[in-house]
């Protein structure tokens, strides 16, 4: 074997190595995926509970379902900014919502209604009554990197993602460091005019894993045919052909 073809093999062994790792990896991946989705699911199966049958850990309750009745305090309430729906930009309005019995406000996000510029909102337009009554399910907010908040000089309390530390401050009162995301009610297939559009729960597909690794576990595959291949050749071109008779 030459040194070339050699090296071209050694190659080939250590790509084809690197594409099955990687195909284990979305393999691996592909199976928190499905874990993850069996538990929200579960959640979601289970009855409605009040916000104070919710655990301490927050991580446990998210997606859990809930139910609850406050008073909307639409004079504090936030907009989450560059919200899309359908390619159409617009925002998430979140209210706190005082339940009775308790100190903490529940933030609810009603739901996401059009802005031009993903950010300004009529928020005056979408109240929808003093008391509401609120069937959803619990979402934790995600932090990115920068400020939450938008400039203080916004006609809107604007912010990128949730911040409940800085939510309290500007309301005056605790309020949870989760949100409450109102869902919308069975049946409905056309977007409403009078009150935001609900958010429905996550959709539980199991994404591109599974693709993915086919394609890497293919890689490997050429790497490991195309390295034989030449080897074979190499082979052949450097063994004594017969003499002419």
């Amino acid at each position: 074997m030459s040194r070339r073809a050699l090296s071209l093999l050694v190659l080939s062994l250590v790509v084809a190595a690197v594409c099955v790792r990687l195909g284990f990896w979305q393999l691996a991946r592909l199976g928190e995926r499905r874990a993850h989705n069996a538990a929200v699911a579960a959640r979601m199966r289970e009855a409605p509970a009040s916000v104070d049958a919710l655990p301490a850990d927050t991580g446990l309750h998210h997606y859990r379902r809930v139910a609850l009745v406050g008073v909307a305090d639409y004079a504090r309430e936030i907009v989450l900014v560059n919200r899309s729906r359908d390619g159409s930009p617009g925002v998430h309005i979140v209210t706190p919502v005082r339940v009775a019995g308790r100190d903490t406000a529940v933030l609810v996000s009603r739901g996401w209604v059009y802005s031009a510029n993903g950010t300004d909102v009529d928020l005056a337009r979408w109240r929808e009554g003093d008391t509401v009554r609120v069937d959803g399910f619990v979402e934790l907010p995600s932090s990115r990197p920068g400020p939450a908040r938008l400039s203080a000089a916004r006609d809107v309390r604007a912010y990128r993602w949730l911040d409940a530390t800085a939510v309290a401050r500007e309301t005056g009162y605790p309020v949870t460091p989760y949100y409450v995301v109102w869902t919308p009610p069975p049946g409905e297939e056309k977007p409403p005019q009078d009150r935001p559009v609900r958010v429905p729960p996550p959709a539980l597909d199991e994404g591109s894993h599974f693709s993915y690794a086919v394609q890497w576990f293919s890689f490997a595959t050429v790497a490991l045919v195309g390295g034989a291949t030449f080897v074979r050749a190499d082979a052949r071109r450097r063994s004594p052909r017969p003499l002419p008779v």
